[in-house]
């Protein structure tokens, strides 16, 4: 008998060398065939398996049928074969049937199992080759077996630790998680094997945690049920600011942040009451947590600003106690210059008498909004009056349905919100910041010392807020109201002047 008639018909190898070569090589260029480009490197080891099955057999050619090495050869050739085939048949199944048909490719856990079991039917059927049968071999090694147990006893706990969590879900890979009662273990999972699931920190720190602490470890899951977090914030308010003062502050800084969603819309909660000053707790919703350092970093530095323009300082640890007279400090140092300035650029305050003007200017602030803060918005009371000092902002008037629309730009020197200093009346518009930028503002109880001292002021103001009422009104309604008497109009608006102001 020849050497390939020994291949093909030589016992149980014959089915192997012949059948099972040719059943190893369908299966290969099926999967290469069927599985997409980027996966077809996963063919390199069933490839290398036949071609060292094909290495074993060759060598038994070679050799005489009564060599010593025939027999490992032989089972050197099965396993060979057998890996092949099962490994393809793996790919073949799990990875492109399976892939193609589930929502969602099997976690690592259960393709390592599967791959595991796989590689154990191969050695037994292996040892079947070479005339052990594996029952047999292991009742005989019950010590044995008891040994390996426990030895790897820990191992075990993991691997089903490992497959609860594939079962129950608590969280899944993408998932941000912390896992026990410390900040610092919070990240991004990347992985969940058969012994241990890896996380990302944001430190971008991979830590590999065995599935057994997890399984044991409160975790908390901040992309489940929904990506939506709740993020809180602290700040201290001094104790001379009224908390609702404080907290309408604090929510008008939340507004707008990029990141901050409105719906469930931010809370601001009295915490406590400190050494130093009230507590307040700024609570609000994001959907991307792995933006969440940078979100409550621009928070905080809106809650800077919108505390200074409100005139509500942040409280710090005080040492020591000085007493100061504040009338000899307003004395002393008088109004800025940059106020007086500015307010006697304003047409309407040109009749103001300077001693006046001085007075005004000294009971005015400065307010600094940030690009994209709101300082106004369209319907909102008011009272105030805004004069550009510096930077650029650009007025949006909203017309329903429709979203609201630029209709100019404001840069310094330009003012705003006469009509609700003079009148009361509602925001006529919203006003954006464009540019980081300067504000001075004049409240009305500032201007009802001015008109009280010059009641005549309050007939010329109205001349001019006249002008400039149809600037923010569209065409339609400025016609209709050109239809009234100038006379009529300039009257009622007066009246509204002197009714506000209680002159």
């Amino acid at each position: 008998m020849g050497a390939w008639d020994r291949i093909l018909h030589g016992g149980e190898l014959a089915s192997f060398g012949g059948f099972g070569v040719i059943t190893a090589a369908v299966l290969i260029l099926a999967t290469w065939a069927l599985m997409p480009r980027t996966d077809r490197k996963k063919l390199r080891l069933p490839i290398a398996l036949l071609a060292l099955n094909l290495v074993a057999v060759a060598l038994r050619t070679v050799l005489s049928e009564d060599s010593a090495a025939q027999k490992p050869l032989h089972v050197i050739a099965v396993f060979f074969l057998l890996s092949c085939i099962g490994r393809t048949g793996f790919l073949l199944t799990v990875d492109w049937l399976l892939g193609t048909r589930l929502k969602q490719p099997l976690s690592k856990i259960f393709r390592d199992i599967i791959q595991v079991l796989v590689f154990v039917a191969v050695a037994l059927l292996t040892l079947r080759s070479m005339g052990l049968e594996p029952g047999s071999l292991l009742t005989t090694s019950a010590l044995l077996t008891a040994v390996i147990g426990l030895s790897l006893q820990e191992t075990l706990g993991n691997l089903f630790a490992g497959l609860a969590i594939q079962a129950q879900r608590p969280f899944s890979v993408g998932d941000w998680i912390q896992f026990e009662n410390d900040a610092s273990l919070v990240g991004r999972v990347t992985e969940i094997n058969w012994r241990a699931t890896k996380v990302l920190t944001n430190d971008m720190v991979e830590v590999v945690v065995p599935n057994g602490i997890l399984a044991k470890a409160p975790i908390r899951n901040y992309t489940q049920p929904t990506r939506v977090s709740r993020r809180i914030v602290t700040v201290q308010g001094p104790y001379e600011a009224p908390p609702r003062q404080v907290s309408k502050a604090i929510l008008e800084a939340a507004r707008g942040v990029d990141g901050v969603l409105s719906v469930p819309p931010p809370e601001v909660e009295v915490l406590s009451f400190g050494d130093s000053g009230i507590d307040y707790r700024l609570l609000f919703f994001i959907e991307r947590f792995e933006r969440r350092f940078k979100v409550e970093s621009e928070v905080r530095a809106r809650i800077w600003y919108a505390l200074k323009r409100a005139d509500i300082s942040i409280p710090f640890p005080v040492r020591d106690v000085r007493v100061t007279d504040m009338k000899d400090v307003a004395t002393s140092e008088g109004p800025p210059e940059e106020a007086l300035d500015a307010l006697s650029r304003v047409d309407f305050l040109a009749a103001v008498p300077k001693e006046l003007m001085r007075e005004l200017a000294s009971r005015v602030r400065v307010n600094t909004y940030v690009p994209g803060e709101t300082v106004i918005y369209q319907g909102d009371e008011g009272s105030e009056l805004f004069i550009v000092l510096s930077g650029e902002l650009e007025v949006l008037v909203e017309q329903a349905p429709r979203e609201p629309e630029p209709v100019a730009r404001l840069s310094a020197g330009s003012l705003f919100g006469e009509m609700s200093l003079m009148t009361g009346e509602r925001r006529s518009a919203t006003v954006r910041a464009v540019s980081e930028c300067d504000l001075l503002v004049v409240g009305h109880t500032a201007f009802r010392r001015i008109l009280s001292a010059s009641p005549d002021l309050a007939e010329q103001i109205s001349e001019v807020l006249l002008k400039r009422q149809a600037e923010l009104i569209d065409r339609a309604a400025a016609a209709a109201a050109a239809e009234a008497p100038t006379s009529a109009r300039r009257q009622q608006l007066l009246s509204r002047i002197r009714d506000f102001f209680a002159l």
